[in-house]
């Protein structure tokens, strides 16, 4: 090794340590879909932590109605105006609606982080399955939609019953987060991390999504023969 490699060598900066992750406190985040259960649950825990929230709906009458029920300073609007407002918006709509109402928000989520929680599935007789969407999962339709925001995927795998409910104090879970920048991961690992009990798990880039969101319809098989409301832990990280 030459004298010129051992100093590029010394110049080389240490490696980030996986858990260093960014303070997310003073964010604003969005939460489209925040009327139905799952978002009405990611935002009661966001809020409850700290965060300061908006619900998002496609009337605004309905998003403040619902902002009004959580109480916790979470305040109500229409998806356009949830989403200039806030820094992170989380989308927790249907899956027949998320196409729709990304392409009818894309002005309005141009520079924003965006983070994609929406499962495709199918129901039928013998339970839950899992559907692929054209480009590959929600959250890659969500980045071809969305061609100027920065598209993550993440909160997939959470029991809407046990977001909601107030006597349970911590959620133990691990949060699965995708995309294609560590600076956007490791913001919704952190905000994920601001749920008691909750941790943000980076998870690999948004082509691994559908396996992700897929994983849903077998959680949903665990709870129906358990009685239970199954979360994920990720070992020895």
């Amino acid at each position: 090794m030459t004298t010129s490699d051992v100093a590029q060598d010394a110049k080389k900066a240490p490696a980030k340590d996986p858990w260093e992750l960014p303070d997310v406190s003073g964010l604003v985040v969005g939460v489209l879909g925040g009327t139905g259960d799952q978002g009405r649950g990611l935002a009661y825990r966001l809020a409850k932590a700290g965060q300061q929230v908006i619900i998002g709906s496609r009337a605004a009458e309905r998003a403040q109605a619902a902002a009004g029920e959580l109480g916790l300073g979470i305040e109500g609007a229409d998806n356009a105006e949830c989403a200039r407002r806030s820094d992170i918006v989380i989308v927790a709509v249907p899956w027949d609606g998320h196409a729709k109402t990304l392409e009818g928000l894309r002005e309005e989520l141009a520079g924003k982080l965006v983070v994609d929680c929406v499962n495709p599935l199918g129901f039928d007789k013998k339970g839950a399955y899992a559907l692929k969407p054209e480009e590959g999962s929600a959250a890659e339709q969500a980045a071809a939609l969305l061609p100027d925001s920065r598209v993550t995927a993440a909160f997939h795998h959470l029991s809407a019953v046990l977001l909601q409910d107030p006597e349970t104090e911590a959620i133990d879970t691990d949060v699965m987060v995708l995309g294609e920048a560590r600076a956007d991961t490791d913001i919704v690992q952190a905000l994920a991390g601001r749920i008691p009990g909750m941790r943000g798990v980076f998870a690999g880039r948004l082509r691994n999504a559908h396996q992700v969101e897929s994983l849903v319809a077998n959680l949903i098989s665990v709870n129906r023969r358990y009685k239970a409301h199954a979360g994920l832990r990720v070992t020895d990280v």
